[in-house]
């Protein structure tokens, strides 16, 4: 193996063991949802997942040195049979374990207990749940009481109306034989290991553990030894069936980062600990490894802090180690460290002991080859991860509402905002075009450069023309804030890529006719221009891309009105430069669109009410005058805010150059306002019929 000639990386390319499974490197491809072995959420029940399968590989034969899939529930979300229960899915297993080997990578299967309160209630399902009858008749079907079911009656993390029921004994010890049962057919069919899910981000094993959530009065709830009890009687049930040596990971968070139900704690915030504190998980981790855990798979946070476990891009870069590192002082057994680590900080972190390797995530679903990359000394090849969760894990959750994500989000995790080709290589490929056309794109945005991108591979010849002297359109300002350098090198990923093909870009010109162009094929991507509000004084407020870019002057007082995802973090921004941002929204909470993952959204929730930053719900705004903005709350009531500068932050209308028609495409925002993700599925869309 080629190492970078600087060897910083050196660490993360020598191998180590769990248990008697020797590693090749130190990269962990972490477990994330939708990309079970085992199908995720599937209306036909559990079945081997040719899919994932797929993706699993292409990452083998990338250098990854353990791959971890999604959880795998034990009991099928639909119709309720048992894995171990499904004979032909474990052959199939068995056929592709082979075919893992040969590229020298190891795999374990992550099997989890359940989520209880943490269960995705959708908002489709959640008002069948409250009804007896209607839950009775879904019951064969979509049992919801058996997937809420939690240590105690407590209120779903999604939907607080609902009261999660309390597990029984007898379910407990059906979760524990399943464990059993189902490891020992995982390792008949040649699994290097299994990972038991989890102590960890207020999962069900977790609810046992923390005493927030238990209130149990039996073996299983109360002192530290029952609350840790279930965790602990599922390993020792794994390796009375599969013997002692047969590995067994657990995934574990070292601090649950809770200040109360549905409230995390901040980076650096000093705060009293609601879940697992790092006293009591010192104590936790002797107790785990004694019980017979092999490995730790480790990071923080619970769903009532998800933005630990899920980072978003404001969280720092390798957020978790600290704590990790520390948790590793007290077993003797491999620590892996998870969340927005950087290969060279990990490589540091394995070098002088304090973690054993690094777990890397969402980056293997934007990138398959970015170990290679990384080992071929080519980082600016790898296409970054943006840590936008749009296409991966979009659970979206505002006030009063449960999951409201789509039911094809819900059954199609793991897919990529910037990758289509991501668990969806059926519906998105780059095949060869019949013919060749020439085909003009006209805006350098992400789609335009996407659709060139797409159409170059595809054969076909392209020209690319941006009226202004850069590119990355409007997604230059939405890189622009301090805590977006990951797309701002996505912008700088996309320009070299250009380079590489045999695109013509055409820099500071502006398309006005599309008729004067020699083109088969037309492609608008110009855009969105941002909406203005009818009220008085609205001509002296500064828009939103105007403040992104530096283009504005800012006062020290500053009034975002519009508390979508865009307001929401220029407030964030401003707060971070040491300004006093006030947010303005007319609805009843703070980025109130579906689609926008809850661990995005709660951080700046949380870090908004935190740091005691003003935010007036409900509340709309009839005039903005020198000095001051009028506001009025929903009974009716005006209030001033004083205020140095106003923003403008409430949405964008689409801006296309042309309507389409044969021959003439609109993608991205020119076609309907959305995110990275539409922008670039959508470009495929069109690019792919070319």
């Amino acid at each position: 193996m080629q190492m970078q000639a600087d060897q910083k990386y050196e660490a993360l390319f020598t191998p180590w063991k769990i248990r008697d499974v020797e590693i090749k490197n130190r990269i962990v491809m972490c477990p994330m949802g939708g990309t079970s072995l085992f199908g995720w959420f599937e209306l036909g029940g559990c079945h081997f997942d040719k899919e994932a399968a797929k993706l699993f590989l292409k990452r083998a034969k990338n250098n990854v040195g353990l791959i971890i899939p999604g959880i795998a529930p034990l009991r099928d979300t639909f119709w309720g049979k048992w894995l171990w229960q499904n004979e032909k899915m474990f052959k199939e297993l068995k056929v592709f374990m082979d075919e893992i080997h040969k590229t020298g990578a190891k795999l374990f299967i992550q099997l989890t207990a359940g989520m209880g309160r943490s269960w995705a209630i959708t908002e489709l399902v959640a008002p069948l749940h409250k009804n007896k009858f209607t839950r009775a008749i879904l019951k064969p079907i979509l049992d919801t009481s058996h997937e809420l079911a939690s240590p105690s009656p407590q209120p779903s993390r999604w939907a607080h109306d609902i009261i999660c029921p309390e597990m029984t004994v007898k379910q407990i010890h059906e979760i524990i034989e399943a464990f059993a049962k189902t490891a020992k057919l995982c390792k008949e069919a040649g699994v290097d290991g299994v990972e038991v899910h989890a102590v960890h981000e207020g999962y069900l094993l977790d609810q046992f553990a923390i005493e927030f959530f238990n209130k149990r009065t039996d073996d299983y709830g109360g002192s530290f030894e029952n609350r840790y009890r279930f965790a602990a009687e599922v390993v020792k049930a794994i390796k009375e069936s599969c013997g002692e040596d047969f590995p067994v990971s657990l995934r574990y968070s070292a601090v649950s980062k809770m200040k109360g139900f549905c409230e995390g704690a901040m980076p650096g915030e000093d705060y009293v600990e609601v879940g697992r504190n790092m006293e009591e998980s010192e104590r936790a981790v002797r107790f785990l490894e004694d019980a017979g855990y092999d490995m730790l798979n480790a990071d923080n946070g619970t769903y009532d802090s998800w933005y630990w476990a899920h980072p978003p891009m404001y969280m720092p870069e390798n957020c978790n180690l600290e704590d990790v590192a520390h948790i590793k002082k007290f077993v003797h057994i491999p620590v892996v460290c998870a969340g927005r680590m950087d290969p060279e900080i990990g490589a540091q972190a394995i070098a002088e002991g304090r973690i054993d390797a690094m777990g890397v995530a969402r980056q293997f679903l934007t990138d398959p080859a970015w170990v290679t990359k990384l080992i071929e000394d080519r980082l600016e090849d790898i296409k970054p991860c943006i840590c936008c969760h749009s296409g991966c894990f979009n659970f979206s959750s505002s006030k009063g509402h449960a999951n409201t994500q789509d039911l094809t989000d819900t059954m199609g995790l793991a897919r990529c905002a910037l990758n289509p080709e991501t668990m969806q290589s059926k519906k998105y490929s780059l095949t060869p075009a019949k013919k060749k056309k020439k085909i003009a794109v006209i805006g350098g945005g992400i789609g335009g450069m996407e659709a060139a991108i797409v159409c170059a591979k595809r054969g076909h010849e392209v020209t690319l023309y941006e009226k202004t002297d850069a590119l990355g359109g409007v997604f230059i300002a939405a890189a622009a804030p301090s805590f977006k350098e990951k797309d701002r090198a996505l912008i700088a990923w996309y320009i070299r890529e250009l380079a590489k093909l045999p695109i013509k870009v055409e820099m500071n010109t502006e398309i006005k006719d599309i008729g004067t162009l020699a083109a088969d094929e037309v492609i608008i991507a110009t855009g969105a221009k941002a909406k203005r509000i009818p009220i008085p004084g609205a001509d002296t407020a500064v828009e939103a891309i105007d403040v992104l870019l530096g283009k504005a002057e800012v006062g020290e007082k500053v009034t975002v009105i519009g508390g979508g995802l865009t307001g929401c973090e220029i407030a964030y921004e401003l707060y971070l430069k040491g300004k006093k941002p006030t947010i303005v929204e007319m609805q009843d909470d703070l980025i109130t669109t579906k689609g926008i993952c809850l661990a995005n959204t709660s951080y700046l929730r949380d870090f908004f009410k935190t740091n005691k930053v003003p935010v007036h719900l409900e509340t709309g705004v009839s005039a903005i005058e020198d000095g001051k903005v009028i506001a009025k709350n929903k009974d009716g009531e005006s209030f001033e805010i004083e205020s140095d500068t106003v923003v403008l932050s409430v949405g964008y209308n689409p801006a296309p150059l042309a309507k389409k028609k044969a021959h003439v495409h609109v993608i991205g925002d020119a076609d309907k306002v959305g995110n990275l993700r539409t922008v670039i599925w959508g470009a495929w869309d069109v690019c792919m019929k070319l």
